[in-house]
């Protein structure tokens, strides 16, 4: 018994390829959505124009290789994920209103907006840039590609050139955190008191609790070490996730306190200085990498944890038309392009001995500043600038005499001073040794920075010296200078730095007496000019 044979005879050849092509519906582009998210791009860049400038810093400056580093690397696994996912551009694409996007959007505006009009600070502007960007992605994204893409977008943020400034805002407050700790810790073992602003007091040098010593370099490596780990293993950012992020951030803090009160207890308590050097790096290494280890752990630990799948589908149907938020958010836009103000120009500097403090016994002479100089430091909010070359006789009794140059400026915004290594380095000198000293009685202590500095040629060693001072007080650190902006009515600082012309030995009792006679009696001077002046 054979089968019935139902088939049908042979099929043309033609008619055989029109059967296998699946149905296709033609394609169409909406021109007006192409142009209205062309439009809303567009007046999103051109908002944040200002800090364009600021970003091609990571691109062009050698110090900030490792940013660079960064950013190619996670652009690469960027690539690498779209293209696994197969995510396509489409220009007509319809917009989705999807709040926690739209509320970066309006945190990036807006913020923007503030901090250009009363901070002025550039990283936090760029920050804020790159949270907004993100938020105006989402609305061509689903929520679930939003959320997974959400540390991507956080690590390139992270990769941004922060640089001192998050070593101030951050690390400052956590080396004062951390020398109190320590300072109390050594006192309850019975160890000599230890102050606040020295952590390590040698014979012959003063190492402070500094940016490099802060331990906000970990917390900022480990922070990107955990985004991108949180990333590749798909992990979702949630109330979990910002747990463990907390519990990290405290590991790397007590690997931080533990490695410093170590390093005081051998290098001060003990006098084992070499030692102390030995271990500094060590110690931060084993801190650091066993803190990431357990993070990891911990991040593994909540894959049981995570959102379903289905939790993560995104809802169909969507409160606000494409075309009604494409109005509103063009109208938007518009309007904060509209709010934003240009940051004021100020009036020019004074370049006058008459208008600088200077001791009577030093025999100066004026160099005027290059326009490039100038404009800067009148963009940035120079009251007073004064260059000059000068001579000191130095202590009585001694035939010692210094010769140099030496740069002040006086403002009431912290933009105004900078680290001065990044002068140094701009005018083609390498700091080779960098060293917090004292100055003075311990009743009159004056801090100073001391720098050694070569040209890179023979004979090319040199030596410098700065400070910050107001008139309550003095400090060679940065980030005091930068906490002292955080008030209503900021005082009044002068920045002095001095290049000599030959290399000192702080060692030498001679060459010590002659830096200290000079530093004090500028203290003084510039003491006494602050004191008769107040902020306008």
């Amino acid at each position: 018994m054979t089968p019935l044979d139902n088939s049908p005879g042979p099929v043309p050849l033609g008619l055989q390829r029109r059967l296998h092509q699946p149905n296709r519906l033609p394609v169409t582009f909406n021109l007006l959505a192409a142009l209205g998210n062309l439009l809303i791009v567009g007046l999103w860049l051109w908002l944040f124009r200002p800090i364009y400038g600021h970003l091609s810093i990571i691109f062009t400056r050698e110090d900030f290789r490792t940013n660079q580093l960064i950013l190619i690397g996670i652009l690469v696994l960027l690539i690498l994920r779209l293209r696994q996912d197969r995510t396509r551009v489409q220009l007509d694409a319809p917009l989705r209103f999807y709040g926690p996007a739209v509320a970066c959007i309006a945190v990036g505006a807006l913020g923007f907006l503030a901090v250009e009009r009363w901070l002025n600070i550039n990283i936090l502007a760029a920050c804020l840039f790159g949270l907004g960007t993100y938020g105006v992605l989402g609305l061509w994204m689903s929520p679930r590609s939003w959320r997974e893409g959400l540390p991507a977008a956080l690590l390139l943020i992270g990769a941004l050139p922060f640089g001192d400034f998050i070593q101030v805002f951050i690390g400052y407050p956590m080396r004062i955190a951390t020398a109190e700790m320590v300072r109390h810790g050594l006192a309850l073992m019975g160890a000599p008191s230890v102050g606040l602003d020295t952590i390590l007091v040698f014979e012959n040098s003063v190492a402070q609790v500094d940016l490099p010593c802060s331990g906000v370099k970990s917390l900022w490596t480990g922070g990107l070490f955990l985004i991108a780990a949180t990333w590749i293993e798909r992990r979702p950012i949630n109330l979990r996730w910002l747990l463990i992020a907390g519990v990290f951030g405290v590991l790397l803090f007590i690997a931080n306190l533990a490695r410093v009160a170590i390093l005081v207890s051998v290098g001060q308590a003990m006098g084992l200085t070499l030692l102390a050097e030995l271990l500094h790096v060590p110690l931060g290494v084993i801190g650091f990498v066993g803190a990431c280890a357990a993070a990891v752990l911990l991040l593994k630990s909540s894959a049981s944890n995570a959102v379903a799948p289905a939790q993560l589908t995104p809802s169909p149907s969507h409160t606000a038309s494409p075309r009604l938020l494409t109005s509103a958010l063009v109208l938007a836009l518009a309007g904060c392009n509209l709010a934003y103000t240009e940051r004021p120009t100020l009036a020019p500097v004074a370049q006058s001995p008459s208008h600088m403090a200077l001791p009577a016994a030093l025999s100066t002479q004026p160099i005027v500043l290059r326009p490039g100089e100038l404009d800067w430091l009148i963009d940035d909010g120079a009251e007073a600038v004064e260059r000059v070359r000068f001579a000191w006789p130095g202590p009585a009794g001694t035939s010692l005499s210094l010769t140099g140059s030496m740069l002040l400026v006086q403002s009431t915004s912290w933009r105004a001073h900078h680290k001065p290594e990044r002068c140094f380095e701009n005018y083609g000198l390498r700091v080779e040794q960098t060293q917090a000293h004292i100055f003075g009685k311990t009743g009159a202590a004056m801090p100073v920075r001391l720098l050694s500095l070569t040209n890179g040629q023979a004979d090319g060693q040199l030596t410098a010296l700065y400070w910050f001072q107001s008139k309550d007080s003095v400090t060679d650190d940065y980030g005091s200078r930068l906490w002292s902006a955080v008030s209503l009515q900021p005082a009044r600082w002068m920045l002095v730095t001095v290049l000599f012309d030959q290399p000192y030995d702080i060692n030498n009792p001679a060459e010590a007496k002659a830096l200290s006679t000079l530093a004090l009696a500028m203290r003084a001077a510039v003491h006494e000019q602050l004191m008769t002046q107040s902020p306008s």
